[in-house]
This record gives C-alpha cells, sequence and structure tokens, in this order.
C-alpha cells in the first residue's frame, strides 16, 4: 500500500509528464503545420519532408497514448485505486509504478497482456 506522500510524489510526476507531453504535441504540431508551408523543390526534399512527417506523426500517436495512460493514472488517484493491478487487483510494485509511474498491471500480469495482444 501507498502512503500519501508516496501517492502524492506519483501525482505530481504524472502531472510534470502531462505538461512536459502537451508541450510536445503542442510543439510537433506547430512544425507539422509549418512542413505544409515548405516549398519542396525536388523528390528529394519532398521524400526527406514525408519521411519526417511519418517520423513526427509517429511520436505525436505514441504521446497522445500515453497522454491517455496518464489521464487514467491521475483519475485513479481521485478514486483511490490507483496501484492496483487492473487484471488481478493485487497491489502493483512501487518499484513498478517508478519506472511506469501509469502502470495499469503488475509485472505478471502485464506479460499476460501482451502475450494475449500479439
Amino acid at each position: 500500500m501507498l502512503t500519501e506522500v508516496e501517492l502524492e510524489s506519483f501525482k505530481d510526476n504524472l502531472l510534470d509528464r502531462r505538461v512536459q507531453i502537451e508541450k510536445n504535441l503542442r510543439g510537433t504540431s506547430l512544425e507539422l503545420d509549418g512542413m505544409r508551408d515548405l516549398e519542396l523543390n525536388d523528390e528529394g526534399d519532398y521524400a526527406a519532408a514525408a519521411a519526417e512527417t511519418v517520423v513526427d506523426s509517429a511520436i505525436l500517436v505514441q504521446q497522445r497514448k500515453e497522454l491517455n495512460e496518464i489521464e487514467l493514472a491521475l483519475d485513479k488517484i481521485k478514486h483511490g485505486t490507483y496501484g492496483t493491478c487492473e487484471m488481478c487487483e493485487e497491489l502493483i510494485s512501487k518499484a513498478r509504478l517508478e519506472v511506469k509511474n501509469f502502470a495499469r498491471y503488475c509485472i505478471t500480469c502485464r506479460e499476460i497482456n501482451e502475450k494475449e495482444t500479439k
């Protein structure tokens, strides 16, 4: 069971990460908008811009996914269910939460979940 101090620390980490992701999303969106206005002179310029857009788009998707996970974790903190595995309902280890603040599953259930989704 997490102490109030530990819970508050995880909440602060999640809020800080949320701010960073929102900043990244705004910056990447502005970059993508700027690329649309570029004058591309040849196929090489176009290919380079397209490749960069694909990478930026993949980053946006991943960061939006992480942002959703953070929002879910913050909601769990509010409702007193943070740190409980969604599959087995056992407590998620503090060490795991320190590595991945928005973890939804304990290590065992995460492995099961990953095998099932492959």
